[in-house]
């Protein structure tokens, strides 16, 4: 990166405080703490090898978060990580400029957050790159203050799909659900996703940015979340959903939402949250690069639909068995970069069956 874009996120950005490192200065030798970039001095770490980059929001809340990852296990590559403090103010317009330059320069903000508002900021953040973007968000239900605006009256112009993951019926509006099947948006309601969990991996994989939400994990195991539920998430679940997100080439930024480290037990939710970003580590440095910019390296597979005279190509990577639904090639060239959809090995088979399946439908409207 830069050094004048450096410069710029380091007037923006404030090194964890001094008691922060007095409480984990005794880590060891291979844990996180120790082996990241970070800021020392009020000077930002070199970032021309980082990947990949912690970012808080809040000092209290990041800062809770961190104790518990810094004592995790070191398993990346050397100067691919840096943690680069807090916001100097908590401010959306703040937040959009820091993650803005980060994805200029290459590099995933990983966001550590405390108001749910601030999911908003992190999309925002991608309209000066003037491109049409996929959002996925995971969270018990759909926050009307927080993605109304993107979606509602009129849908926002880089907005090109939506994707809800986790959502429990009980807590969503009966006209938000018609909303969202009117749109062609992906849905993958809590016991849909929690039965099968690899079908919950190709809306991770179509999406430019996440927003996960911690009042998608249930309350026994996530005390502080903002809107505490008794159903939800495992923490295993919510951390095999950081590492699908991981793993996804497309994707280009992370953000964790919705806790008060005041009502934290025990430090059970940071904890919680540290192994969700863990996780996002781990499937992150195992991406496999076989995001399709091209059919290079695929395997087609055409199926012929007798019944309704249409024929539907499918795509199997041969590095790591991940399917794709081919769109159309009619499909406007502002949507070329969307035009291969990830599916699932069954929707495949659903389709060899004369089936339709229900996500192609979906990608057949939306492409349009």
């Amino acid at each position: 990166m830069r050094s004048d874009k450096s410069c710029m996120l380091q007037n923006w950005l404030k090194p964890p405080s001094a008691s922060f490192f007095s409480k984990v200065k005794h880590l060891p030798e291979n844990a996180l703490g120790n082996r990241l970039l970070r800021q020392h001095d009020d000077t930002l770490p070199d970032l021309k090898k980082v990947k990949v980059a912690l970012l808080g929001t809040d000092e209290k809340s990041a800062n809770a978060v961190r104790e518990q990852l810094y004592e995790m296990a070191w398993a990346f590559p050397e100067n691919s990580i840096a943690d680069l403090g807090n916001l100097r103010k908590a401010e959306p317009t703040l937040l959009i400029q820091v993650i803005y330059e980060l994805l200029s320069g290459k590099v995933v903000p990983v966001i550590l957050g405390q108001s749910d508002d601030l999911a908003r900021a992190q999309f925002l953040a991608y309209q000066e790159a003037k491109a049409l973007v996929n959002l996925a968000v995971i969270d018990q239900r759909l926050q009307d203050d927080v993605y109304a605006p993107m979606l509602q009256p009129r849908r926002h112009p880089m907005l090109l799909h939506f994707s809800l993951i986790g959502h429990q019926m009980h807590q969503m509006l009966p006209a938000w659900n018609t909303f969202l099947q009117q749109h062609n948006f992906d849905t993958a309601r809590l016991g849909r996703s929690r039965t099968a969990m690899e079908e919950t991996e190709p809306l991770l994989r179509d999406a430019d940015l996440l927003a996960f939400h911690l009042g998608a994990i249930r309350q026994s195991e996530a005390p502080a979340t903002t809107h505490p539920s008794p159903s939800g998430y495992f923490t295993e679940e919510a951390c095999q959903l950081c590492r699908y997100a991981g793993m996804s080439d497309k994707l280009t930024s992370f953000g964790l939402y919705g806790w008060s480290p005041d009502r934290d037990r025990d430090a059970q939710t940071a904890r919680i949250a540290g192994q969700m970003v863990w996780y996002f580590l781990e499937g992150f440095f195992a991406r496999k690069g076989d995001y399709p910019v091209s059919t290079a390296g695929l395997t087609e597979y055409v199926v012929d639909f007798r019944k309704l005279n249409f024929q539907i190509t499918f795509w199997k990577s041969g590095k790591t068995g991940r399917w794709w639904m081919q769109v159309p090639s009619g499909s406007k060239r502002k949507h070329e970069r969307h035009r291969l959809v990830p599916c699932s090995y069954q929707d495949y088979q659903l389709a060899c069956r004369d089936e339709l399946p229900e996500r192609l439908m979906q990608a057949l409207s939306r492409f349009d």
